[in-house]
C-alpha cells in the first residue's frame, strides 16, 4: 500500500500506538470560550434590563425594533460564519437579545388582556354568587 506514491506508511515509534486517533481542536481563545459558556446568562440580563426600560417607556419600541433589525443583519453577515469565535459570539448575544425584547411589548399586551379577562370572569362570579343568595 506504501508503494504508491502520496501515500505514507504509519510506522509505530516512542511508545506512540498507530491506533489510537486523536483529535486536534481549534482552540476559540479564552474570552470566546467564556461568552460561549456565559452566553445565555448574557442574553437573559440584556432581556431583562432592556425589558423593564422598555415597559416602562425609557427606550421606545420602535428603537427596539431598528437594534434588532440591525443586530440581526449583523450576526448572519458578518457573525454566522466568522471563524472568530468573540465576533460569532458577540452577535448571536446581540441579535437573540434584541429579538426577544422586541416580543416583551406584545407579551406585556397578551397577559394584560388575560388578567383583565381573568378579573372580569371573578367578577361576573361573584355576581352570579350575590345575585342568587336567598337572604
Amino acid at each position: 500500500m506504501a508503494d504508491r506514491p502520496g501515500v505514507v506508511r504509519l510506522i509505530p515509534r516512542y511508545g506512540c500506538s498507530v491506533s489510537s486517533f486523536e483529535t486536534v481542536e481549534h482552540r476559540d481563545g479564552r474570552v470566546g470560550e467564556l461568552l460561549q459558556r456565559r452566553r445565555l446568562h448574557l442574553v437573559l440580563w440584556i432581556i431583562l434590563i432592556e425589558g423593564i426600560l422598555v415597559l416602562f417607556d425609557v427606550v421606545p419600541w420602535w428603537t427596539v425594533l431598528l437594534f434588532a433589525a440591525l443586530a440581526f443583519a449583523a450576526y448572519v453577515i458578518a457573525g454566522r460564519g466568522n471563524s472568530n469565535a468573540v465576533v460569532r459570539e458577540v452577535t448571536w448575544i446581540a441579535a437573540v437579545s434584541q429579538l426577544v425584547v422586541v416580543l416583551v411589548p406584545v407579551l406585556a399586551v397578551l397577559l394584560t388582556t388575560l388578567a383583565v379577562i381573568a378579573l372580569v370572569l371573578v367578577a361576573v362570579g361573584v355576581l352570579v354568587l350575590l345575585l342568587f343568595d336567598r337572604r
